[in-house]
């Protein structure tokens, strides 16, 4: 072939593996470099990444959504709070305040606690994190979905308070959890995004929650939104998890997801690309 009709862009014998993944795979080549369609894309996706952390979560809008959800026959009207981080450059700088309530928003959820002597099974706890997008697009439509679920479970759960945390981390749902004594923490947050994930939320499960636990105590179900783990599939895992936990008394690295359990088989309905 002259090179007069030889194509600028040379193709990837790899591309056609990227149905199955958003992994950055077959990209083709231009020369030396890539294709500017895929560096414009790789830009594109940079930038979301970076307003996913920098962007501020709307508080009013999520609360007005979260409003319109209902546990039984009552509306969800949660309760506003803050960590020990006071703006977005601190959090970032400093991880450990984002830990940690702000004095004043602690004293709000001990007179909540004093006000309601009884046990909960479940606090529900919403942490803005490092993807505020996440947050503002998948929490509502989960809670919608997990809530459903969980009003149809043969056991009535009770729960605590709902909370939204505004410059929160994982961590602060175990304080949080502690205060409102809540049997189980469960904590819903914006995970650091990635180049192909701006948007995903976290879900932690925590038995017995109190200050000063570690990550080997919490159960994580990640990836949760459209493009990643489908909100009624996380809703199914997370109450088995809620289930088992209470069962065994403990979550973390002692409580196993075993909802995913299967076999690897040509046989099956369920074909792998691998195996095939």
């Amino acid at each position: 072939m002259s090179d007069q009709n030889r194509p600028i862009v040379t193709g990837n014998v790899w591309s056609a593996l990227r149905r199955y993944t958003d992994a950055r795979i077959g990209l083709g080549r231009a020369g030396i470099s890539l294709p500017t369609s895929e560096l414009l894309k790789f830009q594109l996706a940079h930038a979301q990444a970076r307003d996913a952390v920098h962007l501020p979560l709307d508080v009013n809008r999520l609360t007005a959504e979260l409003s319109q959800l209902s546990v039984g026959d009552k509306p969800l009207v949660p309760e506003v709070i803050h960590s020990q981080a006071e703006d977005r450059f601190t959090y970032l700088q400093r991880p450990d305040l984002g830990r940690r309530l702000a004095e004043s928003s602690r004293s709000r959820l001990q007179a909540l606690s004093q006000a309601d002597d009884s046990k909960s099974d479940l606090a529900i706890i919403i942490v803005d994190g490092l993807s505020s997008s996440a947050v503002q697009s998948n929490v509502v439509p989960f809670l919608e979905q997990f809530l459903a679920d969980l009003e149809a479970e043969p056991r009535p759960w009770q729960l605590a308070p709902v909370t939204v945390v505004q410059q929160g981390r994982v961590a602060i749902g175990d304080e949080i959890g502690g205060l409102l004594k809540a049997g189980m923490a469960l904590v819903l947050v914006g995970e650091r995004p990635g180049l192909s994930s701006p948007d995903s939320l976290g879900i932690y499960l925590t038995f017995g929650p109190e200050s000063g636990l570690t990550d080997a105590r919490r159960n994580c179900i990640s990836n949760v939104r459209p493009a990643g783990l489908a909100f009624a599939h996380a809703s199914q895992r997370l109450l088995y998890l809620i289930r088992e936990a209470d069962r065994l008394k403990l979550s973390g690295v002692g409580l196993k997801d075993r909802t995913e359990e299967v076999v690897i088989d040509n046989s099956s309905k369920h074909q792998n690309f691998l195996t095939d």
